[in-house]
């Protein structure tokens, strides 16, 4: 079997690029080797990405995020993502997209920016002639960019503005706002959370529950006209002694697949088994918790048309916060053959890693 392409719903790129100074052209190995006798791998884990890594991954398209936290909820002085008003959050958000600009003009050989269906065509294009063989052949990384979490966007009308600079996909919550509750903050949709949706609606985006709490993903699933999916989260009814609402239950999985949505896993170590901590032995965690995830999914909507990945890779963690399997994105590929052995065809097992991801986006970019 030929190597299915390819497609993660969640990665923290700019966060990282502007936080540690990380360079995502170079090969996780690489970066690695110089962040040695840094703190970085203590704030960050040992990064898993980079650019050689997407090639040996197959990893044709990334959803690349801008995120800022709010300032109450830094953990350290050495956090520079973090904003106390709009004006802050509006000049962060501007850092990170203009990161993503030159990382795709200064370098159009290894990323571009995906905006339209017109451009992921382009992206996909060669991918689909023939798979990426590091280093002889290779072909640029497509980049779709996702607002997580937009508590720090003061006015809706500020939307169209992100909108022209190439925002397709806004998660409004991340720790809970005055949007609606999420999984640290509680509480529920709010007059200016849905002002905020129907803005979102009226300008095309794709709207990410992620994060949401159980109240709030089903009222903005009942509310919400445009597109919808969840980008990374995790089935809690398999996680045992998990605490807070971080994850979905069936009620959500169930909404979201009935709206055609996409639900990408997360490949985070606690959110695959909750008591993990650093000092326990990697193979606690395995793949086949990474295919329990999957495959209850597959198994709620009774097909595998609404399942992807959305790995969170560097998102606060790396190696060896991740399956015991996995060294760098490029190992995603040993989901084929713990997905074959559990009776996925060939089919399924292509959507499962980048075809439900793509014909969400072939459907629902401009």
């Amino acid at each position: 079997m030929i190597l299915p392409i390819l497609i993660d719903a969640h990665e923290d790129l700019a966060w990282n690029m502007l936080s540690f100074g990380r360079d995502y052209r170079r090969a996780a190995a690489e970066t690695r080797k110089l962040e040695d006798d840094t703190l970085i791998p203590s704030r960050n884990g040992r990064t898993v990405l980079g650019w050689p890594d997407y090639q040996r991954a197959q990893a044709a398209i990334i959803f690349n995020t801008l995120f800022i936290a709010p300032q109450r909820y830094a953990e350290a002085a050495w956090e520079t993502q973090v904003f106390s008003n709009a004006d802050e959050s509006r000049r962060l958000y501007r850092a990170q997209i203009d990161s993503y600009r030159q990382l795709c003009e200064q370098n159009p050989d290894l990323f571009r920016s995906v905006r339209t269906k017109r451009d992921l065509e382009a992206v996909l294009k060669p991918w689909d002639e023939a798979p990426a063989s590091f280093p002889d052949v290779t072909h640029p990384v497509g980049l779709v960019m996702l607002i997580e979490g937009a508590e720090g966007i003061e006015d809706p009308g500020e939307l169209e503005e992100y909108w022209q600079v190439g925002i397709r996909i806004i998660g409004p919550v991340w720790a809970g706002t005055r949007f609606c509750g999420a999984m640290i903050e509680s509480g529920e949709f709010t007059r200016q959370g849905y002002a905020f949706l129907d803005k979102m609606d009226e300008l095309g985006f794709i709207l990410d529950i992620s994060h949401m709490n159980t109240v709030s993903s089903l009222q903005a699933l009942d509310h919400y006209r445009g597109p919808v999916i969840a980008t990374h989260a995790n089935a809690r009814t398999l996680l045992k002694n998990v605490q807070g609402e971080r994850h979905f239950t069936d009620a959500t999985i169930h909404s979201l697949i009935e709206r055609g949505g996409v639900m990408g896993v997360v490949m985070y170590n606690r959110f695959l088994l909750p008591d993990w901590t650093t000092s326990d032995q990697r193979s606690d965690v395995t793949l086949n918790k990474v295919a329990d995830q999957i495959d209850y999914i597959c198994q709620k909507a009774g097909d595998a048309l609404h399942t992807g990945l959305g790995t969170d890779f560097d998102g606060g963690f790396g190696w060896p916060a991740v399956p015991e399997e996995i060294d760098t994105i490029a190992d995603l590929q040993k989901l084929v053959p713990i997905l074959v052995e559990r009776g996925y065809q060939n089919n399924d097992i292509s959507n499962i890693l980048g075809g439900n991801w793509r014909r969400f986006l072939e459907r629902n970019l401009p």
